[in-house]
């Protein structure tokens, strides 16, 4: 797993680092900055500890501490800024009382961190794949994308999503 991140790091590194919000990411190049990698962990560990609480505890207050009021947010099902997010999934909670989320890898590059989720809206249900990428900003979780693919019941190779 460590040199899968590693790879990814490698391949996503160059950019996001020249990635701003909601911008194309310019062709890739030999110069890659450096990292501060105490930071990135730091916001690893944030991001990380918000999804636990958030999405597996269903700990609503995680939001107030670990987003920006005006969070960005581009899965196209969810309205932007920090009320609003807290407010769709106060609702899915709700339909959904024992959903949770498995992380099963992370890494980082720069302001962005990236998750690999197993989503489970209930018991006996196969998931949904998730990736999802934030960006962090002054301790704060600032904006968020994500692609999500149902886990199917059939595969053309013997390999798990997980």
């Amino acid at each position: 797993m460590k040199k899968v991140l590693v790879l990814i790091a490698g391949l996503l590194g160059p950019l996001a680092a020249f990635a701003g919000p909601s911008k194309p990411l310019p062709a890739p190049t030999d110069h890659s900055p450096a990292r501060n990698l105490a930071q990135e962990n730091k916001n690893l560990q944030l991001v990380y500890n918000f999804y636990q609480q958030f999405f597996t505890q269903h700990d609503l207050k995680a939001a107030d501490r670990d987003l920006a009021a005006d969070y960005k947010q581009h899965n196209p099902h969810v309205p932007d800024g920090r009320a609003p997010f807290v407010n769709y999934f106060a609702g899915y909670f709700k339909a959904n009382p024992q959903a949770r989320s498995e992380i099963s890898q992370y890494g980082t590059y720069g302001d962005r961190v990236f998750l690999r989720v197993h989503s489970i809206a209930k018991p006996g249900d196969r998931g949904r794949a998730i990736v999802d990428i934030f960006r962090v900003k002054d301790g704060k979780i600032v904006e968020h994308w994500d692609s999500v693919q149902d886990v199917p019941t059939t595969s053309a190779n013997s390999n798990t999503m997980f």
